[in-house]
Formats: structure tokens, sequence, C-alpha cells
């Protein structure tokens, strides 16, 4: 018979704590950098208290990939259910935090089969209801040039800011803001923010 361990609730401050502790930990210092100890000290409890929390380093992540992405799906449900649905995706998706959390996340997800299949969850997650939001949109829509296929859009308006950003900590900067500008002015032309369309 196996013995079940008990875990701390998920609605515990201190679980909480710990998971905004490892996020910054992660962003300060990258995925190795994470043990117990390094945690516990950053958290101002002990290292056993979050090895209650989370008994291994796979129910850190999966609590930490969850908790992000449910913050950032509410925002941007709320985005989508707006006029400018391309604007809240390329807002979700140009947000610098999140992004550099979310390359780090994949990092430590290269090694770990759980935390991959979490964060493949989530962005599908994602992309099909910015895809769903943008499909009820599109009649309206003035498309410059050949019409872009909603799938193509969606991934390019969700992955391109994330793209930037991961390049830019790694100090390139070729193409990087005539990428910027070129969405920009698409969405002005496409979903213009004075009502009045291209």
């Amino acid at each position: 018979m196996a013995i079940t361990r008990r875990v701390g609730t998920a609605q515990s401050k201190t679980r909480a704590l710990i998971l905004d502790c490892a996020e910054r930990l992660l962003l300060k210092k990258g995925y190795a950098s994470l043990s117990y100890r390094t945690l516990g000290t950053e958290a101002g409890v002990t290292g056993a208290l979050v090895q209650y929390y989370f008994p291994t380093f796979d129910d850190l992540f999966v609590a930490l990939v969850r908790d992000r992405s449910e913050r950032t799906l509410k925002t941007l449900t709320a985005g989508l259910d707006t006029d400018h649905p391309l604007r809240a995706i390329w807002d979700y998706a140009n947000n610098k935090h999140a992004a550099a959390l979310t390359a780090e996340l994949m990092a430590a997800a290269n090694h770990r089969k759980r935390l991959r299949a979490e964060i493949a969850q989530a962005g599908e997650q994602a992309r099909a209801a910015a895809l769903e939001a943008v499909s009820r949109t599109t009649e309206n829509c003035p498309w410059p040039a050949a019409p872009i296929p909603l799938e193509v859009l969606v991934f390019l308006i969700t992955s391109t800011p994330r793209m930037i950003v991961m390049e830019r900590s790694m100090g390139i900067k070729t193409s990087l803001d005539e990428t910027i500008a070129y969405f920009e002015r698409f969405l002005d032309e496409v979903e213009p923010l004075d009502g009045t369309q291209g």
C-alpha cells in the first residue's frame, strides 16, 4: 500500500508566497539555482516547509505554470471580449515579465516532461481562446493585401513578442524594432483605436 504524503493547501498564503519567491528567483538567477534551501531562504521559511507544499520540483514548476497562466488567461479573456481582440492578444504576448518567466520555465521543461506538458496545455488554452475571439470579429476586418489565415495571424501575434523578448535578452537587436513597428501599423490598420477602419 502506497503512503500518501500530506501537502499544503492550494489556497494557503504560504504556498502563494513560495510561488512568488520561486518566480523571482527564476527571473533573477535561473531555474538551475532553485533548491528547497534557496527557496526557503527567499520566502523566509524552512526548506522543509517548501517541500511540504511542493514535494517535488515538478510539483513546484507545474503549480507556478498553472497559477501564472490562470492569471494571464483571465486578463487575455477580458481583452478578447472587446472590439480589439488582436490588440488584446498583442498586449498579452508583449508582457515582458511573463515572456521572461516562460522562457525560463521552457528551459526547465527541456528536462521535465510533466512541466513541458503543462506549458503546452496553457499555451493551447490561450491560443484557442485567441483564435475563437478573432474568428468572431473577422467579418468587419479589412485585411491589407492578401488575407492572412487566422491560425497564422494568431500564431504570429502570440509568438513574435515573446521571441523578441528572448532575443533581446541574448543581445540580438537586428530587425526587432522594425518587427514591432510593423505589427503596430498592422493593428492600427485592422483595429484602429479611433473606431475608423482602414
